[in-house]
């Protein structure tokens, strides 16, 4: 005997391939159409030295402050606390009239404390040249 209410086993699939035809041209067209933006960075070279003609006569007296490899500070050959550069500068800023401030540092020497002296001279008023020192052969 038959049932009545038995549905007959269709295995109905879907074909993909449409869809797959449509995702590839959608992606291609995205991929076309895109707009790529052109970024751009922060120069940091050094411009290349003045020729030596441009050395005035009678230069400027300066005040060197000195950042070694291993962070020790020293301002005109004194040994100085990296805290106290400001106040060594200040005092030899009232002897030395008009004197420039060249800050050189060694290669090897920290970022921190580099920034720390800077700051510390530059919210004091005391513009300053900054220098870094490569190393011998490198």
């Amino acid at each position: 005997m038959r049932r009545r209410g038995s549905k007959p086993n269709d295995d109905a699939e879907v074909d993909m391939t449409p869809m797959l035809d449509i995702v590839f041209i959608m992606l291609i067209f995205f991929i076309v159409t895109a707009v790529f933006m052109d970024e751009k960075g922060v120069d940091l070279t050094q411009p290349p030295p003045p020729p030596e003609t441009d050395i005035p006569a009678d230069p400027r007296p300066a005040i060197v402050v000195y950042i070694n490899g291993t962070d020790l500070c020293s301002v005109d050959s004194a040994r100085t606390e990296c805290s106290n550069v400001r106040l060594a500068v200040e005092k030899l800023l009232a002897e030395k009239a008009n004197a420039a401030v060249i800050l050189r540092v060694d290669e090897a020497a920290k970022h921190k404390t580099l920034i720390l002296v800077k700051d510390d001279l530059d919210s004091s008023g005391v513009s300053s040249k900054l220098e870094v020192l490569k190393k011998q052969g490198a």
